[in-house]
């Protein structure tokens, strides 16, 4: 690993420390509320979302938190535009519960409504937080990403509610799952899950996660701005919205 310069340590402090401030103040104001904690016990009771609040007008997001959109046109985790307007990062788990809503009922209406219309970009990034089965489904993912089946696998994997650490994520599941996803080249799906690379994709997702102070599933940044948790379609709506309204669309 190459060594932190000066330069970008003093990066990588001031995000942490914008992130932890724009974090802090949603907490505070109510505005988005975590569907999870971020360790110990995850019961119904924790997970409960909580109804968004109004809440004054946010400041100017800060630049280094922009800065984390990767407008990569060759991220097979991404969907949308590179150069859209707004850009929507979402730190998720496979096994989580609340992702998995927010993959059925939410994530729908933002791209037929904004990716298709060229406003929302969406990147996606590993971020598993429940175990060995939600690491194997990371990294199935980024080997479905591979043959360009990310997002149908994402899918499949999202299609309907599963228990966690039940075997629904098992090897066996992963690749009936590659295969409902259209992914021909089994062996190399399985060969590319297996790899070093694929460990140190999700692993520089996770770490841009905990740099950030995430501790729990879904999370996301809207341009900048944090919404924590699965919350209502409308609070993703107003996010996107006034996130292209800033950029000038």
């Amino acid at each position: 690993m190459t060594p932190s310069t000066p330069s970008s340590s003093h990066r990588t402090r001031r995000r942490t420390i914008a992130a932890a401030a724009v974090l802090a103040a949603a907490a505070v104001t109510g505005a988005f509320a975590l569907t999870l904690d971020g360790s110990g016990n995850r019961d119904e009771t924790a997970g409960r979302p909580a109804v968004a609040t109004e809440s004054a007008a946010p400041t100017p997001a800060d630049e280094s938190l922009l800065a984390l959109a990767r407008r990569d046109p060759s991220d097979a985790l991404a969907v949308g535009r590179a150069d859209a307007p707004v850009v929507m990062i979402e730190y998720s788990d496979f096994q989580c519960p609340f992702c998995g809503r927010f993959a059925r009922e939410t994530e729908p209406e933002l791209l037929s409504s904004y990716v298709d219309k060229g406003v929302l970009r969406i990147e996606w990034r590993n971020f598993p937080v429940f175990g060995e089965e939600s690491e194997q489904a990371a990294l199935a993912g980024w080997a479905a990403g591979r043959q360009k089946k990310f997002w149908e696998f994402h899918e499949v994997a999202y299609g309907k509610p599963r228990e966690r650490d039940t075997g629904a994520f098992s090897a066996e599941k992963l690749v009936a799952m590659a295969r409902e996803a259209g992914i021909t080249d089994i062996g190399r799906f399985q060969a590319d899950m297996a790899s070093d690379e694929a460990r140190s994709a999700v692993r520089k997702d996770q770490e841009e996660g905990f740099d950030l102070g995430v501790t729990s599933t879904p999370a996301f940044l809207i341009n900048g701005r944090p919404i924590l948790g699965a919350q209502p379609t409308a609070t993703f709506r107003e996010a996107v919205e006034a996130a292209a309204k800033v950029a000038g669309r």
